[in-house]
């Protein structure tokens, strides 16, 4: 049980790498882990609202429920009480398996209906009002790097395998030693990929035994937008030169992100 909550410790400091997201405040044989997580959900009409949310983690954990804490200076504390009553609802539903990622895109997907229930945000004729366009349900994209492979042609299998599977389309990309897999799709199936690109053993040691990836980090993650190309398939490629691989982003319409992110890890 140590090695899955640790496991899922791993790959929720992936997924949430951003400044301040992800922190882990206590780790305990006795009392089980603390952690905290900094992020947004989607309130009425598209606004996002940030919160803080505390998982206590038992030893005993996923076999029982986390002890959830929320907190927010947008909501008052009988909305704070009804997200974290919400949430250990959610949580009863998933007892037996890690849970944290799950409960975390649940709630940025339905805080909305949770401090303005439905019959509660209709218009005068009683007609409910029209869901936001503005959330996770759009296209989003991310940029991972990853430092090595030493089962190249496994590990492509694997992760051309996870983007299928995941729907996800984007590039698999190869400069000299620099990798770089460019995602593309839903919010919820990238984040869906970085668990199993976190949790898996995907890769061989220096020993030639099977590893998990330890060495992988998240360089963007966005929305895409008006003037980013839509990948329509998932494809790997090698480039011989950096300028190959900067026409590739600019292409896609990703210029600013290439100079910000991809040319630093040129040495």
């Amino acid at each position: 049980m140590a090695e899955l909550v640790q496991d899922e410790l791993s790959a929720l400091a992936a997924i949430f790498c951003g400044p301040h997201e992800w922190e882990v405040l206590s780790r305990s044989e006795t009392h089980g882990t603390v952690v905290k997580i900094h992020t947004k959900a989607e309130g009425l009409k598209g606004v996002h609202v940030p919160l803080e949310l505390m998982f206590h983690l038992p030893v005993s954990y996923p076999l029982c429920l986390p002890g959830i804490s929320v907190h927010s200076e947008h909501l008052t504390r009988a909305q704070r009480e009804a997200v974290k009553g919400k949430l250990l609802e959610q949580a009863a539903q998933l007892v037996s398996e890690p849970m944290v990622h799950e409960l975390v895109l649940w709630v940025q997907q339905h805080l909305g209906n949770i401090l303005y229930p439905p019959e509660a945000t209709g218009d005068s004729d009683g007609c409910p009002s029209p869901p936001s366009t503005t959330g996770d349900d759009r296209l989003w994209m991310t940029l991972l790097h990853l430092d090595h492979m030493r089962a190249k042609a496994r590990y492509t299998k694997t992760v051309e395998k996870w983007a299928a599977d995941l729907r996800l389309t984007g590039r698999l990309m190869f400069l000299g030693k620099i990798i770089l897999i460019l995602l593309q799709g839903d919010r919820h199936n990238l984040k869906e990929y970085l668990i199993l690109q976190k949790t898996s053993k995907v890769d061989v040691d220096s020993s030639g035994k099977k590893c998990k990836e330890k060495m992988i980090s998240v360089l963007f993650e966005t929305k895409v937008q008006t003037e980013h190309k839509r990948f329509l398939a998932f494809e790997v490629k090698e480039y011989s030169a950096l300028d190959e691989l900067q026409k590739e982003f600019e292409t896609a319409g990703l210029k600013q992100l290439f100079s910000e992110f991809v040319l630093g890890l040129v040495k």
